[in-house]
């Protein structure tokens, strides 16, 4: 028969366990949220993980001003408060987000609330299980355990929770599983803690159990309601996916793709944009015949391209299948796309557009790359040097590429950047080119070959924009939006990054 003290003793080191899964879930939530609102990830994260550690060793230091005669209590007492500003986090942010508050800041305080609070619970528990260990195994179990709990919680978030649950029901699913310490706890120790101080603790976590419960039943609406607050028009889909949160509007006639909050078209005018893309490449060419596409899993691009008939292929990779899913069954998107990801010429591939650049021996007569703005550091290596050498090695002699690269004129540097960073890369010729398109202002792209690649055929489909003789008008910038000896972005130095958000925080 198990030993009351065994039983105690293996209730705290589940304390412990769950502890260290929920904080650094918490601490993940947050970071990641802030990453869907603000963009750059880097700093998103070096502000959590740096206020996270510190605020914690704030709440390891104070611990110590804990009295030992109502540890229980009081440890249980700062367990309700940590499940519920926990589990209420996300939801916090998305509501600070939805109504114009100051989101950084209040991340940094939710961070730093809940740091503290977190940085209480091992000191506590260390304390609670000195009658049952000697310090020596007592410090080894507490801290093992946690780390433990801790490395589960960074493998299972990105591939179970956060694809399955989302940011905002993770957050509330992890609040109560917080809440199940204070629970086991008070069940389990009840007649170490006082009437006065039972009561108390009992009434507290009946509210935040409801408060909580509550939020996780309504999560649906309460997320449409932000949504809506978030988001000028109607929602009619919303995913989060492993990679990105992913938000289809309506209104009229007007279809809009977000994903992580910024707007990747409007149905209204995203024809000047990608005609744009693909017609000055194909008419220069004059007889591409296969095509890579980097990115452009809503099939826009596709579609444009489906108009050539020497076309024989088309591969499409795209990192996450949920946006292709998307453009192949929404019938908002497949009347837009005119079902190209359906056709029978196009491949799609969902995997890492650098990793199958570097893997792929096929050779493609032009490579288009549609992806998202260098606004983090995962994508900013996709407007690298080396990423462009890559590209560079898929094309024949006669190959083009071409790259949506921001706007010359809210992102100047970053634009002339990826302009000078394919030079860099070895293309003989690059040719920078812009365009307004309504929804984002003016857009630039950068054409880059081996071969001279400025003699055009006519244009022989039918396009609603492009028109091969305005296509010169394209190629000037006026004085305001010109080069400025722009750096070159690396790998190691991903200056594209920097140029994007310092253009772009001015405009935001």
């Amino acid at each position: 028969m198990v030993s009351k003290s065994i039983r105690e003793s293996h209730i705290l080191l589940f304390s412990i366990f769950v502890a260290g899964l929920c904080s650094i879930i918490y601490e993940l939530l947050i970071a990641t949220t802030g990453a869907y609102f603000l963009g750059d990830s880097i700093t998103q994260f070096s502000l959590t993980i740096g206020v996270y550690m510190a605020a914690m060793g704030i709440g390891s230091y104070f611990s110590r001003f804990v009295p030992d005669k109502p540890l229980l209590a009081y440890f249980i007492g700062f367990e309700l408060a940590l499940a519920l500003l926990g589990g209420l986090s996300v939801p916090l942010l998305y509501f600070s987000y939805a109504y114009g508050l100051p989101l950084q800041a209040i991340s940094i305080l939710l961070t730093t609330l809940i740091g503290i609070l977190i940085g209480l619970e091992i000191p506590l528990l260390s304390r609670l299980m000195e009658k049952h260990y000697a310090l020596k195994a007592n410090l080894a179990n507490v801290l093992s355990i946690d780390y433990f709990g801790a490395l589960l919680a960074t493998l299972l978030f990105p591939f179970l929770f956060l694809p399955w649950l989302g940011v905002f029901k993770t957050a509330l699913s992890f609040g109560l599983m917080n809440l199940s310490i204070a629970l086991l706890l008070l069940w389990y120790f009840i007649d170490h803690i006082s009437p006065n101080r039972r009561k108390v603790l009992r009434l507290t976590l009946v509210l935040v159990s409801l408060i909580l419960v509550l939020c996780l039943f309504a999560s649906k609406q309460l997320t449409y309601l932000w949504q809506s607050q978030i988001y000028d028009d109607r929602v009619v889909h919303s995913e989060q996916t492993p990679y990105q949160q992913i938000v289809l509007t309506r209104h009229k006639d007007d279809i809009r793709l977000y994903l992580n909050g910024g707007l990747q078209f409007s149905s209204i005018d995203e024809y000047r944009y990608h005609e744009a893309l693909i017609h000055p490449a194909m008419v220069r060419h004059g007889n591409a015949k296969r095509i890579l596409i980097l990115g452009g899993g809503d099939g826009l691009a596709a579609r444009e391209l489906l108009k050539y008939p020497q076309l024989e292929s088309i591969t499409l990779v795209d990192l996450d299948p949920a946006v292709a899913r998307l453009a192949q069954t929404n019938h908002n998107l497949t009347t837009l796309n005119k079902h190209s990801l359906s056709d029978p010429k196009v491949t799609i591939i969902h995997q890492d557009a650098y990793v199958f650049v570097e893997q792929s021996e096929q050779l493609f007569d032009i490579i288009f790359i549609d992806l998202p703005d260098p606004k983090a550091i995962n994508l900013a290596r996709l407007y690298s040097q080396q990423f462009y050498q890559l590209v560079k090695t898929r094309l024949p002699n006669n190959g083009i590429v071409v790259t949506q690269a921001t706007s010359p004129f809210f992102a100047k540097q970053a634009f002339w950047s990826i302009n000078n960073t394919l030079s860099a890369a070895g293309f003989a010729h690059t040719l920078p080119y812009h365009l307004n398109v309504p929804s984002f202002g003016e857009w630039g792209f950068v054409m880059a070959c081996n071969l001279i690649c400025s003699n055009h055929q006519l244009l022989p489909v039918n396009t609603r924009y492009y028109r091969p003789e305005n296509d010169p008008q394209l190629f000037i910038f006026t004085p305001d939006i010109s080069a400025n000896n722009e750096k070159v972005s690396t790998l190691d130095e991903p200056n594209v990054l920097h140029y994007y958000l310092q253009g772009w925080k001015y405009w935001n």
